[in-house]
Formats: structure tokens, C-alpha cells, sequence
């Protein structure tokens, strides 16, 4: 069963989302997602830089 996890640092990029948690070990991760509809969009990133660089670059599919 996965742990809630409580998101710090949160920032908004368009429509994806940044945020920094710490996993299941204590060590942090850092989320990217995208809260379009239907987008589904999202990864996990080791460092702040490549996840805030995802979000940059992040383009939504066309349905």
C-alpha cells in the first residue's frame, strides 16, 4: 500500500505541477504532473532542476 506523502515547495509551471516529497527510505523526490484533463502526465526526478525542466518542456497531447 503506498504512503500518503506530504508535498513541500510546491510550484506551478502551466499546467504541470513541481513538487518535493520524501519517499518510502527518507531520501527526496521530486514530482512533476500535469493537472490538464485527460493529460496523465507524470515522473519522479532525483533532482529539483530536471523535474522543474520537465515541466518546461512538458507539452499535453492533442486529443
Amino acid at each position: 500500500m503506498a504512503r500518503f506523502r506530504r508535498f513541500r515547495s510546491v510550484v506551478r509551471v502551466g499546467p504541470v505541477q513541481v513538487g518535493t516529497a520524501n519517499d518510502s527510505r527518507g531520501q527526496e523526490r521530486h514530482t512533476a504532473a500535469c493537472t490538464a484533463p485527460r493529460c496523465g502526465f507524470s515522473a519522479e526526478y532525483d533532482t529539483r532542476s530536471a523535474a522543474e525542466l520537465a515541466a518546461r518542456t512538458h507539452r499535453c497531447p492533442i486529443r
